[in-house]
């Protein structure tokens, strides 16, 4: 039996069944990361869902790493990520099958608009986290393994700086919390941080903070859907899992996703027929 632990979970829209055909009425639980819950993209979209089909979804929103952790421990019947190299694990551990991908966006680098280390307009990453270590200069780091979190520490390996080394306790603030947290603290302190579009376009305590770099490619944020592994999840409910799993790449779920916007900007971008 699933154990269903999950402490935080979001009531919000509807799915599909167990090992056997879809049932309308059911719930599944989506382990999901925190980007596309603090967006208000899954209040956007589920209640579609569960229009079309009874079937009601509950979100676990987490990290990335969290909820795949959690659907590996057996208290999720799918997961909705964003961090490539933790969902390949996930998948080669034997827990997930059939990943796809079914919108993506971008991540920013964004600070206090004064811009003390001049990385305003830059479209390279990598040299923004170089600039903002030689000059010491606050920055938020999530630390809480999330795909976020986990670009975050790529990006740092590039510039080949170890931030909790040469930072931490100084300029570098690891607080072990979600997009909304951080983005709150870099306001707070006049601080950068590495925030995903979709947060950061519906965040409302902005503050001094501003976009200030964008368009790398290393910036790009595909988001999946991963069904768990029958063989090794015989608990999960897998026809209302993939019901649900089929639905956000159909045409009614990608124009429905494709259809959120905060502002009259688009936070998400379908991608399932044409993955990035």
């Amino acid at each position: 039996m699933v154990k269903r632990k999950a402490a935080t979970l979001l009531l919000t829209g509807s799915l599909f069944l167990g090992a056997g055909p879809a049932r309308a009425g059911e719930a599944i639980v989506l382990a999901s990361t925190t980007s596309v819950e603090n967006s208000g993209l899954l209040a956007h979209v589920l209640p579609k869902f569960t229009e079309e089909t009874g079937i009601t979804v509950r979100v676990l929103a987490q990290g990335t790493g969290q909820a795949l952790a959690t659907a590996a421990h057996g208290d999720a019947d799918l997961v909705l990520v964003h961090d490539p190299e933790a969902e390949q694990q996930f998948v080669t551990n034997g827990d997930g099958v059939d990943r796809r991908q079914i919108a993506w966006n971008d991540f920013i680098v964004v600070g206090p608009r004064s811009d003390p280390v001049h990385i305003a307009g830059s479209h390279d990453a990598v040299a923004a986290l170089k600039a903002i270590a030689e000059a010491r200069a606050p920055f938020v780091s999530r630390g809480d393994k999330s795909g976020t979190d986990a670009l975050e520490h790529r990006l740092w390996r590039a510039a080949g700086i170890d931030p909790a080394k040469t930072g931490s306790g100084s300029w570098y603030r690891d607080i072990g919390g979600g997009m909304g947290a951080a983005l709150n603290t870099a306001a707070a302190m006049d601080a950068y941080t590495l925030s995903d579009r979709g947060t950061w376009l519906s965040f409302g305590n902005k503050r001094d903070l501003t976009v200030l770099v964008e368009g790398d490619p290393k910036l790009l944020n595909r988001y999946d859907v991963i069904l768990l592994d029958p063989k090794k999840h015989p608990e999960a409910k897998q026809g209302s899992a993939r019901r649900f799993a089929d639905w956000l790449a159909s045409r009614e779920g990608q124009a429905a996703i494709g259809a959120y916007e905060v502002n009259g900007e688009q936070l998400f971008h379908p991608s399932a027929a044409a993955p990035k």
